[in-house]
């Protein structure tokens, strides 16, 4: 069953063993599972409304503003709300996506990534030839800046991937803008510090199959993201939870909106005062779920380290050492999933 799950599939895996026990190797232990959070609370993260930072009233535009700056630093999530996306377009995603994820296997395998960089990655698990125990999730990752790459199959994928991969870069880069302006420096001096023209952006396709024993499997184990911002879209299946206060908060879908978190390299850049937040995806025996991350990080070439004038205020001094994103997204990505773990690399 093992081999069934390597070669085609998570998907393949979960219709072959028909409400069987899961193989040895899906099944996390208690301490993978848990990651020391105590228990499940419910909480509500925070709401931005897109549309107040794009406001021409000084006042709004301002209260948004501080608002982002509250979420990011207190949650490091939070939903978007009125954003400009046509809910057509991001169904046209899903569609699209699920369709790559039902095509026969050789037609999926055609794309199996040889390194992180390739520009299209169909896979299974988050990284299954490391992985302890792997993950209970089938992937396709598409590189989409600095140039825009795509599957042939299915077609339809082309168009919404150039469309909806075009719009969430435009709306990451307008949210960097406020968060610049959140922690009192100017508008632009992320983008610009990131070499944003250059920026790298992925989106990742993410199913999630009906899995037999929930309690035993996780959809992909507890971790921060790398780079600057990630954007989700969600099926409308809860999974996701996010840590929060040293509790596992489950994230319901807001109909209509994007979940936004902050990456490692915004972690780096804020020199600590804004977070990325560990979270992980839950799986269930009921229904599929899926989810379609654009991660958007700096140029693959630049040094991201704390902005000078946020060092030693309110006596924080320097935190994060230098290295390249490449450098880092290399790093993370070929190996295990072990929370923040990765951070660690480059803190001083």
């Amino acid at each position: 069953m093992e081999t069934v799950a390597l070669c085609g599939g998570i998907k393949e895996l979960s219709a072959s063993i028909h409400g069987q026990q899961i193989p040895a190797s899906y099944a996390f232990p208690p301490e993978l599972r848990d990651s020391g959070v105590s228990n499940v609370v419910q909480a509500t993260v925070p709401t931005i409304d897109l549309q107040l930072l794009r406001s021409h009233s000084d006042e709004e535009r301002s209260e948004a503003i501080r608002s982002l700056g509250r979420a990011c630093e207190e949650w490091g999530f939070f939903h978007l709300i009125k954003h400009g996306v046509s809910e057509s377009l991001r169904q046209r995603m899903m569609a699209a996506g699920r369709q790559f994820f039902e095509l026969p296997p050789p037609e999926k395998l055609k794309y199996t990534g040889k390194h992180v960089l390739d520009p299209i990655r169909y896979g299974t698990s988050f990284n299954s030839s490391v992985d302890q125990v792997l993950c209970w999730r089938d992937y396709l990752k598409v590189i989409t800046h600095p140039v825009l790459n795509f599957p042939e199959s299915p077609p339809e994928l082309r168009s919404a991937v150039e469309e909806y991969s075009r719009l969430l870069r435009e709306i990451a880069g307008e949210l960097l803008g406020g968060i610049s302006e959140s922690l009192g420096l100017e508008s632009p001096y992320i983008e610009r510090e990131v070499q944003w023209d250059k920026g790298f952006q992925t989106v990742v396709i993410n199913f999630y199959p009906r899995c037999p024993q929930p309690e035993l499997a996780l959809g992909i184990p507890p971790h921060s993201d790398h780079g600057l911002l990630t954007i989700l879209a969600q099926s409308g299946v809860d999974g996701l939870q996010v840590k929060h206060d040293g509790h596992w908060v489950p994230v319901t879908p807001l109909p209509g909106s994007f979940l936004v978190n902050v990456g490692d390299h915004l972690e780096i850049l804020t020199n600590g005062r804004y977070k990325s937040i560990e979270h992980r995806a839950m799986v269930n025996s009921d229904k599929e779920r899926m989810s379609i991350a654009a991660a958007h990080g700096p140029c693959l070439d630049t040094v991201v380290s704390p902005a000078e004038q946020l060092l030693n205020q309110g006596g924080n001094p320097l935190q994060y050492g230098k290295m390249t994103y490449r450098e880092y997204f290399e790093v993370q990505q070929s190996n295990q999933l072990r929370g923040k773990a990765c951070l660690n690399i480059v803190k001083v």
